[in-house]
């Protein structure tokens, strides 16, 4: 097959990296591959993995006409049979520009904790958890599947020569010292919460034994995270938590903690650097993974909706706090987390089942007018979005288009309608 990667950007990012590294895993698998986007960090990551890298035009409201003209020249030059959008405007992008007489399909992988209702229902659609699933199938979509967030664990995973000793001396970190690591996008939704709790927690616990914190991403929220961090680390008299900003190469970090925190696919990377894991979410949620816990990530995906943020930073604390305590615990724990990863997750196995989704979405499915009506009421969906959105904005607040603001999980603890 010849295939067409699209990631919503090319930034150091969980659904941009798993498209990239899958793509390089199709390649090996001896499709021909190439990934279309915009400038950015890992564009040198494709070319690393030894995959053709085309630029767009410059984006702007999406979807973007002059994007959707440049893929619709590129499937028609180079004979493209999928192209396969990451999150929903490069999703809404590959559609338009597969539209008939094309005979390329266009295919959705939405790994956001909840999907655009206006992705027609129509489009062959892959989530990132069993639970997005089941709302998707109940939502009426009929050719939705499962793309859990693939790891490779030959890349990512114990006893790899990552010169930790030259990162720890560009960083200032203590080896002596126990070290809880996140890599993560510094981001307002889903994100800033739980890393003003984390640091909270390093805070309170550097009054019981020494502990840093190691931050590594960037992001809208970073200068809050910034001025936390310094306000922190002043009241202790020492550095204990560190901001790297946006690593080209986290592996590093991931590799010299003794402890990670994360979500998505962050959270199944530290995973296969053999650490025990607590995995972050929103409304106070921390969970440590065990094999008591194990299933109901497998459920809802690496994330969760918690009873509210009052103990947040005590919760935290007492799992570090335990975890601290006991070597053979960490151990044991990231053993499990490993295998978890290698036995689930592997990039090897998420690249045969992709390919199997692309065969299956080749075949013809609803007839021309089933079709019609489908696109229609994406329309009026999308022309709903657009409009709530111009609604905040009109009364000085502000427009959230990221659909890891509505998280599917939360919604369904609260009782709201995902």
């Amino acid at each position: 097959m010849k295939i067409v990667t699209y990631p919503h950007d090319m930034g150091i990012g969980g659904s941009q990296l798993n498209a990239v590294e899958l793509a390089a895993a199709l390649q090996r698998r001896g499709h021909e591959v190439l990934v279309f986007g915009q400038q950015g960090p890992l564009v040198e990551k494709v070319s690393e993995l030894g995959l053709e890298f085309l630029e767009s035009p410059a984006v702007h409201r999406r979807p973007t006409p002059g994007v959707v003209n440049a893929l619709r020249r590129l499937v028609k030059t180079r004979g493209i049979d999928v192209v396969h959008g990451y999150e929903w405007p490069p999703s809404l992008e590959a559609v338009l520009a597969c539209r008939p007489p094309s005979r390329a399909v266009a295919v959705s992988t939405v790994l956001s904790m909840s999907v655009a209702p206006f992705i027609p229902t129509n489009v062959p659609l892959l989530v990132g958890t069993e639970q997005i699933l089941a709302n998707e199938k109940a939502f009426g979509r009929t050719r939705v599947g499962l793309l859990e967030p693939p790891v490779d664990t030959i890349l990512n995973g114990p006893g790899l020569d990552l010169g930790l000793a030259a990162f720890r001396q560009r960083w200032g970190l203590d080896p002596a010292v126990f070290t809880v690591t996140v890599v993560s996008r510094l981001a307002h939704e889903m994100k800033l919460e739980g890393l003003l709790a984390a640091m909270g927690a390093i805070q309170r616990l550097n009054t019981e034994f020494p502990v840093q914190l190691v931050v590594v991403g960037a992001g809208p929220a970073a200068a809050e995270v910034r001025r936390n961090a310094e306000h922190i680390n002043h009241l202790l008299g020492h550095r204990r938590i560190v901001l790297t900003g946006e690593l080209p190469d986290p592996r590093p970090a991931y590799a010299t903690a003794d402890v990670s925190l994360g979500m998505g696919g962050s959270a199944l990377r530290a995973m296969a650097f053999e650490k025990p894991l607590v995995v972050q979410g929103e409304n106070g949620y921390w969970r440590l993974l065990t094999p008591e816990t194990v299933s109901e990530f497998m459920w809802q995906g690496w994330y969760g909706s918690g009873p509210g943020k009052g103990d947040a930073v005590e919760r935290l604390a007492g799992y570090l706090r335990t975890l601290h305590g006991s070597v053979s615990l960490r151990q044991n724990l990231g053993q499990f987390a490993r295998e978890t990863v290698c036995n689930r997750f592997s990039l090897a196995g998420a690249a045969a089942s992709l390919e199997e989704f692309y065969c299956a979405a080749m075949i013809p499915g609803d007839g021309a007018g089933v079709r019609f009506g489908r696109s229609v009421e994406s329309l009026r969906r999308f022309a709903a979005y657009k409009l709530a959105r111009v609604v905040p904005r009109a009364g000085g607040g502000p427009a959230r288009d990221d659909f890891n603001a509505r998280p599917v999980a939360a919604a369904l603890v609260s009782g709201r309608k995902p």
